[in-house]
């Protein structure tokens, strides 16, 4: 039996702009919370990075031989 990874399985994570945008919205917050910061000043320096740095590729397959 092939196991998914969690990738591959979650809808919401397969979309790559959907998946972005809910993570620098999650660290944001989190962020926010911790430093008292800005919520929207740390979204802002997120979004500048986010090309770089929150690229989700799901991972290859490895061949299974039986």
């Amino acid at each position: 039996m092939n196991k998914k990874s969690l990738i591959e399985t979650n809808p919401y994570l397969q979309n790559s702009k959907n998946y972005n945008a809910s993570l620098i919205t999650n660290v944001s917050s989190s962020t926010a919370i911790e430093t008292g910061d800005n919520v929207l000043s740390i979204a802002d320096k997120l979004t500048e990075i986010a090309d770089t740095i929150f690229i989700v590729t799901p991972p290859k397959q490895k061949s299974i031989s039986q």
